[in-house]
């Protein structure tokens, strides 16, 4: 008997698409953003998924990519939990900022040490290991029990909370985490067994992140 977790990141945003930093500020998504959510609806569907129960954040982009994904899956209806220990990162004095800006402010290095390194953040954001320090009790808490109990669990989130997820379920070691990307709209189907451990992970849409 396995047990079902679909992951999803929402699909495209306006500010993915204009390359700022995003994290807890709420743009929308732009029409690629809305067509990758589609997309990953049909691809559930085609594989016959169904969900009992679906978990997303307190930001828009991850609202409204689950509400059109479960629109395609034809289960508009199901119960959907929103939480901000889901929401993205946060970058701090980064979001709002087109990355390239900001390079030229700080300096390349120094971006990229706050974008891709594990536990330094940004001038008054998170690093991914803040982010994971709030989204795996959560998943720990109210997920993980759910998903256990034969439920079948949709999580619609964001890149680095996701991130945090994966680490967790794969067995990543920081090393590996930090090259970690995850697509946008690109559903991560996960079977687990009854202790949690993963039995088989299959990435139904292969899409580059943003």
């Amino acid at each position: 008997m396995s047990n079902l977790l679909v992951l999803v990141r929402h699909g495209q945003s306006e500010w993915n698409e204009k390359n700022l930093f995003t994290g807890w500020r709420d743009p929308g998504l732009t029409e690629q953003g809305k067509r990758e959510a589609r997309e990953a609806g049909k691809a559930l569907k085609d594989k016959g998924y169904r969900f009992d129960v679906a978990f997303t954040s307190a930001l828009g982009r991850a609202q409204e990519t689950n509400r059109i994904l479960l629109e395609e899956l034809g289960q508009s209806d199901l119960p959907v939990i929103k939480d901000q220990a889901l929401n993205e990162r946060d970058y701090g004095d980064l979001s709002g900022l087109n990355k390239d800006d900001a390079r030229k402010k700080w300096g390349e290095e120094q971006v990229h040490i706050w974008r891709r390194s594990y536990d330094i953040p940004p001038p008054g954001g998170e690093s991914l290991k803040d982010t994971a320090a709030r989204v795996l009790p959560y998943f720990e808490r109210e997920i993980l029990p759910r998903v256990l109990k034969g439920e079948r669990v949709l999580v619609a989130a964001h890149g680095n909370s996701l991130r945090a997820l994966v680490m967790v379920l794969d067995k990543l070691n920081v090393e590996q985490v930090i090259a970690l990307n995850i697509g946008t709209g690109a559903p991560i189907v996960y079977k687990l067994d009854d202790k949690g451990n993963v039995l088989s992970k299959d990435i139904l849409i292969e899409r580059e992140a943003h």
